[in-house]
């Protein structure tokens, strides 16, 4: 039975990875998952220098899934290169680093520093604002996404992902921007914006107002996405949102996902991913499925 698939020329083990900002940089997780067991981890997002996020409350639960406004805190490049990538290089897992940015000089400096690291390849989140253009992310036309991306290849020794954010008008415009621009595979989706307000106090739940919507209730969405963007393109999809088990993430890669991330479940179920990864095996058995390949866009039109 072959559980492997290849993005961008990197083969991973099977087709589960983490979804970036649930699941940290793995330690946390270690004692609960096997991280040898998942086909790759990708780390929480990293900047150039350290951020410190939004202001609290900065989560709430809501029907389906939950919203956050966490705001990409994290410690920065030079701790990550110091101890979150040391950490995952005990084990045998593909490491995939998430890139976030306020400018494209931001970007490019933390790329540059991961050229010489041991990483497999780098997930650049541009729902980040460009600050230059009055706070839109880079993420919501198709002009600036291809721009970061172009730029970012050029520096980049790695393979590099685009992460889409689903909170435009046409997914597969912005799927073939990237492309055309050098991206060697892109996931999707990121979350939906989305909001919550308490009626007693009368008060927002998240101090940003708006947060991003993850769990269950977007998966509908990433699988109309993850379809229209893996028809659009020739690059391999990172199918994500909303997955809780082997049939979402099996219902992704129907859709044409080469590779599927699990976050929001995470946080629920810590041992999620592992459990994922056997019950797809005990559906390749129970279908008689030789290859795993075999599912990736198989929908029947």
């Amino acid at each position: 039975m072959n559980t492997k698939v290849n993005i961008a020329g990197i083969t991973f083990k099977n087709p589960i990875l983490t979804a970036s900002g649930t699941f940290g940089s793995g330690e946390e997780y270690a004692q609960f998952v096997d991280l040898n067991r998942l086909g790759g981890i990708v780390t929480k997002g990293v900047a150039n220098v350290p951020w410190e996020g939004n202001p609290t409350p900065r989560v709430a639960e809501v029907y389906g899934g939950m919203l956050n406004a966490i705001g990409l805190q994290n410690p920065g490049i030079d701790r990550m290169i110091k101890r979150d990538i040391p950490f995952l290089r005990q084990y045998d897992t593909r490491i995939i680093v998430n890139v976030c940015g306020r400018s494209v000089f931001d970007y490019l400096e933390v790329v540059e520093r991961l050229n010489d690291q041991p990483v497999d390849m780098l997930e650049i989140n541009i729902s980040c604002p460009n600050v230059k253009e009055g706070g839109i992310a880079f993420g919501q036309a198709p002009n600036m996404a291809a721009h970061i991306t172009r730029e970012i290849r050029k520096k980049s020794t790695h393979p590099i992902i685009i992460k889409l954010s689903p909170n435009v008008t046409d997914i597969a415009e912005m799927a073939k921007a990237v492309e055309a621009a050098g991206a060697d595979a892109i996931s999707l989706i990121n979350t939906l914006t989305g909001m919550k307000i308490d009626v007693k106090s009368r008060r927002f739940a998240l101090a940003n107002k708006t947060g991003g919507l993850s769990g269950p209730a977007v998966h509908p969405v990433a699988v109309r996405m993850v379809y229209e963007a893996s028809h659009a393109v020739s690059i391999p999809v990172i199918g994500m949102g909303g997955v809780r088990n082997a049939e979402d993430a099996l219902e992704l890669m129907l859709a044409g996902a080469t590779a599927v991330a699990v976050g929001t479940a995470n946080f629920a179920n810590p041992t999620v991913t592992a459990d994922i990864i056997n019950e797809i095996r005990q559906f390749m058995v129970a279908e008689g499925i030789q290859d795993i390949q075999e599912m990736i866009g198989a929908v029947h039109e």
